[in-house]
């Protein structure tokens, strides 16, 4: 089979119109990102040819563009497939459920990138964590799940997209599965991180238009709908005519919904699971200001909320209200259970409201999620082979344009195997929906230990570290195939994506790896200890510290037992004066790192000094702000709907309608301006020395060594 599909009612585009969103728009992105590379090495310190700048931004990225690569980061094509997909199936608790839970592993992220900017600043990727505290085994176990997350983050982003876009265009789906991440690798070579942060805020620009065109249209001008009050009522028909099986009197319009319950517990449990395992999100702690990673990840969670919970509200339940129009592509009958499980929902919904047009638009918008997050998906896996295979068992002394090469090399590997692994998922009948309903099975088992070795690093045991994925990743393999055999009879595609069958086994994968963390810390507390420089340096604060007379093994926090901080007060030249400081420390062992060693690796990994006042009121900020959320957001708001079997009346409905535009609103804000107006005096300065340029047509030279560092 060479295409996909799933029936000719919505195949309403060309092949041409397919294979040009995805390969014209992709050489634009090309273009731009090449433009914006050149510029940027041309005016700007920091330089794309340099290791440091094209894997962590130079860790200066400020907190407005953070938000908007988080965001975009986060908005897979299963946001919007599969989110419209359970509020189709599910009903109005379906949007709500895949915002809270999704959004909340972003937010708890906030107190994971605090710890890393505390405890491991010159850590470039997450398995780097593991290795100064844990030791190579550990290293190599977490590096390969990196690996696996990746490759199943990836599948769920061109799969989905593919599928969409071949059954909506009749484009090959092998093709589309080649050229969208070719297409993608092809700008980020250009730029590295920093180019994805300002290829994911124009995505994200787009994105946010075509989420407020669905939306108003259905709302205030389709012929059919038109109003939050008809849609209400087209819903109210929709219950009477086939009512919802699982919800409170077969409507979509309650919270009481067994199987929404059991989705929004897979949701909660894979995405803990892939969130903590994706470099993408460590990159981006790792590339942000150390004292505001924790306000960039929880207004990022937040903005993200909008997303699902306004554009799934409007092209999910829209499509139930729709389906009655005799302008819904497969009236009068519904969808089919093979174009639900596809994430067609949504693309049905658009061709309702705006015919070709809004195919094209939907098309448009799913390619802006998939290349976003992509990118961020490339650079994660480039870092974790150069930075955990090249540099540190293959070339140990690599120069910089040697480690950018790598991830080079990296990046076009890594898409041509994605490419052919969804080839192989689509040829097997596998589709987004499967694919979002096993996370938990598949990462569960990595992601809880690496979770809580980070957030509480002076307690779990290297054994456990070792221990707790090895032991729960086949527990929840091994549950969730038991539980499908004996279910449903056979273990096939259809059946391993039960909402139940997976369910079981993901528990298992991310309980296991809970318990087994605790069990074999205490029976087992073997901590690893290291006296290697490089692992050190990766774990000295960030003001630097001297170790004295014999340098010691770092303990449980990373620090040397008898260590002293160097104050870098600036000198005479304005530089920091570390040489007084490390005169006046005791001397050290041949081969353990100096004071001015470790200085010289921070400042060489652009390492900024910590505000520890800073440091402990995000804290504050993040530990109350995941409590006050997961409180109300998880708890108190779902389940006090959940328990009464609350079904919404219409004044209930519109407000819910509003209140998810006025989200989806204030997102936009938090993703377009705000990112905008911080970075403004960059742009400003910038554009001068470009007017400056092409006036004079005389070389600049008030360039790379007196301008600021770029910090977009």
């Amino acid at each position: 089979m060479s295409s996909y599909s799933v029936g000719p009612e919505l195949q309403v585009l060309s092949p041409g119109v397919g294979y040009g969103i995805i390969a014209g728009i992709g050489a634009v992105f090309s273009l731009v990102m090449i433009l914006t590379s050149r510029f940027q090495n041309r005016y700007f310190a920091f330089s794309t040819k340099q290791s440091e700048e094209f894997n962590t931004a130079s860790r200066s990225v400020k907190p407005g563009l953070i938000v908007a690569g988080i965001v975009s980061a986060w908005t897979w094509s299963a946001t919007l497939l599969t989110s419209s997909t359970f509020a189709y199936a599910f009903g109005i608790s379906g949007p709500m459920w895949y915002a809270a839970l999704g959004s909340s592993q972003v937010i708890l992220f906030a107190m994971l990138s605090l710890r890393v900017k505390r405890d491991v600043p010159g850590a470039h990727t997450f398995p780097e964590i593991v290795l100064a505290r844990h030791g190579h085994v550990a290293h190599g176990i977490f590096t390969f799940f990196g690996w696996v997350v990746n490759m199943f983050v990836g599948a769920s982003l061109i799969l989905g997209g593919s599928q969409v876009l071949a059954g909506l265009s009749g484009v090959n789906v092998y093709a589309a599965c080649f050229i969208i991440p070719i297409a993608v690798a092809a700008y980020v070579i250009q730029g590295g991180l920093r180019s994805t942060f300002v290829a994911d805020y124009l995505h994200t620009v787009i994105l946010f238009v075509a989420i407020f065109i669905f939306a108003f249209t259905l709302y205030t001008s389709d012929d059919y709908a038109g109003s939050p009050g008809r849609v209400y009522d087209l819903l109210v028909e929709a219950s009477k005519a086939t009512p919802l099986p699982g919800n409170r009197h077969g409507s979509w319009l309650t919270f009481q919904s067994d199987t929404g319950l059991k989705f929004a517990a897979l949701i909660f449990l894979g995405s803990f699971s892939v969130v903590w395992l994706d470099q993408a999100y460590w990159q981006r702690a790792i590339a942000s200001k150390p004292e505001t990673s924790v306000k960039a990840y929880l207004l990022g969670g937040l903005a993200w909320y909008g997303i699902p919970y306004a554009f799934a509200t409007a092209m999910g339940l829209g499509a139930v209200a729709l389906t009655s129009s005799p302008s819904f592509p497969t009236y009068p009958n519904p969808l089919t259970p093979a174009q639900v499980g596809g994430g067609f929902s949504a693309p049905a919904t658009a061709i309702a409201l705006m015919g070709k047009n809004g195919a094209a638009l939907m098309l448009l918008s799913l390619f802006m999620a998939v290349t976003s997050a992509t990118s961020a998906e490339l650079i994660a896996v480039s870092s974790l082979w150069t930075f955990d295979v090249y540099k540190l068992y293959i070339n140990p002394s690599a120069s910089s344009s040697q480690l950018v090469a790598q991830s080079h090399y990296g990046i076009v590997v890594y898409s041509l195997t994605l490419a052919a692994f969804c080839c192989g998922l689509s040829a097997s009948g596998i589709d987004i929906t499967w694919l979002m309903t096993v996370g938990g099975v598949i990462c569960g088992g990595g992601g809880i230990p690496l979770g809580l070795l980070v957030l509480f690093p002076e307690w779990v045991s290297t054994t456990a570290a070792i221990g707790a994925p090895l032991v729960a990743t086949p527990s929840g393999l091994i549950a969730w195939f038991v539980t499908t055999h004996i279910r449903s009879g056979s273990i096939t595609a259809v059946t391993t994506g039960d909402l139940t069958n997976s369910l079981v086994g993901s528990a298992t994968a991310c309980g296991t790896g809970a318990v087994v963390v605790l069990v074999l810390t205490i029976l087992l507390p073997y901590k690893y200890t290291s006296t290697d420089p490089a692992h050190i340096a990766r774990v000295q604060k960030i003001r630097g510290t001297v170790p004295l007379q014999g340098q010691e093994p770092i303990n449980e926090a990373g620090l040397t037992v008898s260590e002293t901080i160097i104050e870098t007060k600036p000198g005479k030249s304005g530089e920091p004066d570390t040489e007084k400081a490390a005169k006046s420390a005791s001397p050290v062992e041949a081969g353990a790192p100096t004071g001015n060693e470790i200085v010289d690796f921070l400042t060489a990994n652009h390492i900024e000094p910590l505000d520890f006042n800073a440091y402990r009121r995000a804290r504050r900020l993040a530990y109350w702000s995941c409590a006050v959320f997961f409180v109300v957001a998880i708890v108190l708001f779902p389940f006090t709907f959940y328990g009464t079997g609350y079904i919404f009346t219409k004044a209930a409905f519109t407000g819910w309608v509003v209140v998810s535009l006025i989200w989806v609103f204030l997102s936009a804000l938090a993703c377009i301006v705000w990112p905008l107006v911080e970075s403004y005096p960059t742009l400003r300065d910038m554009t001068k020395m470009l007017i400056h340029d092409v006036s004079s047509r005389k070389p600049n030279t008030a360039t790379t060594a007196n301008n600021t560092p770029a910090e977009l």
